[in-house]
């Protein structure tokens, strides 16, 4: 089967690189370079969560001869969500989605805290206080002029999705969270649960919001295990 992974804001497909080592052999992995990143930095990043799926679900047709599973990350995880109803709507929905420190698409958001609105600096600001880029980056101007664009896009497609209720994915759907996530709840994370009609499995795993790194074996063991499942 095929593992598609998507990647958080302002992050890319090289974040992907090394999971093939931790995942059963009959798994490849194909890591989502999304534009405005990277080797596609030429490229406009979007801002809307519609486009962008509707992009990737014609990206995806050249994969769709093994059975697919989607793993997103944070923004990764709204964009996943997106692609797998489009890939539903196909008849091709994937054998499983992983939901990775992301709240529940369905939940409210409170609008007050919204960053994409921010001006530059203050905007930077925030990204690296919760670890999104590294502080250097603000040292940088060249660094800053390249990355800001992506950025920027990025939180604002997050902060501007709009939930448009559908039924639940018969799909297996896993949920993972932080246990010290600033950014995103235990309730938020186990409310994916809304999101399936059959099995749903929930972790909380140690470390903040970019437990995706810092918890790294852990979190591809589980994957590993549900995907042995199907």
């Amino acid at each position: 089967m095929r593992l598609i992974c998507l990647p958080f804001a302002g992050g890319s497909a090289n974040h992907y690189w090394d999971w093939p080592t931790y995942l059963s052999p009959d798994v490849e992995v194909v890591a989502v370079q999304l534009p405005g990143r990277a080797d596609r930095l030429a490229e406009a990043a979007l801002d809307s969560v519609d486009p962008l799926a509707d992009q990737l679900l014609d990206g995806l047709s050249p994969y769709l001869d093994l059975p697919l599973a989607i793993f997103g990350h944070s923004m990764g995880a709204l964009i996943g969500f997106e692609l797998v109803r489009r890939l539903r709507a196909t008849g091709r929905e994937p054998v499983h989605f992983f939901a990775s420190g992301c709240p529940a698409p369905h939940l409210a958001r409170d609008r007050s805290t919204d960053r994409h609105l921010l001006p530059d600096r203050e905007f930077l600001s925030a990204v690296v206080a919760m670890d999104g880029v590294p502080r250097e980056v603000l040292e940088e101007p060249e660094l800053v002029e390249l990355v800001l664009p992506a950025l920027r896009s990025d939180f604002t497609l997050v902060e501007t999705y709009g939930f448009r209720p559908q039924p639940p994915l018969s799909c297996p759907v896993s949920a993972f969270g932080g246990d010290h996530d600033a950014e995103v709840s235990r309730g938020e994370v186990e409310a994916w649960s809304c999101h399936a009609l059959d099995r749903f499995r929930f972790r909380m795993l140690p470390g903040g919001h970019f437990f995706v790194n810092t918890c790294r074996p852990a979190l591809l063991r589980l994957i590993d295990e549900e995907l042995a499942r199907v």
